[in-house]
């Protein structure tokens, strides 16, 4: 399993890379085979402004659709275009290629109080 030490991590499963106030957001290696096959990939909240843990979108796969929460609060300022027509590359890349929003994160401290990767491989039984 993937779990790179340079990133942080929610229990939820999404991944948060950070430079300067700009922060990376994804899916784990773990969340996406634990979903399967990724098909469509939602993000209506471009723009806007959310809270830590609310809902910025959602991941379809084959059985089930599983909503995606933000790690930190802050305006999401970019989608990942290339999800809308290769959903799997979240599947195939989900720390590069398969990343899904850019975030301008209103407090920074939100990233420092995520899980390390050594955290997340505990919460997963990796």
């Amino acid at each position: 399993m993937n779990i790179p030490a340079n990133l942080k991590y929610t229990k939820d499963h999404e991944w948060v890379s950070l430079e300067g106030e700009i922060a990376t957001v994804g899916i784990t290696d773990f969340a996406q085979k634990e979903l399967g096959d990724i098909v469509y990939v939602e993000v209506e909240t471009l723009d806007q402004t959310l809270e830590q843990d609310e809902v910025f979108g959602t991941v379809e796969a084959v059985k089930t659709v599983s909503d995606l929460f933000l790690p930190v609060s802050g305006e999401v300022v970019e989608f990942n275009e290339n999800l809308e027509t290769e959903p799997e590359l979240v599947n195939t890349d989900p720390y590069a290629a398969g990343w899904m929003i850019k975030v301008k994160v209103a407090d920074t401290a939100q990233v420092d109080a995520l899980l390390t990767a050594d955290q997340y491989k505990e919460l997963i039984g990796a």
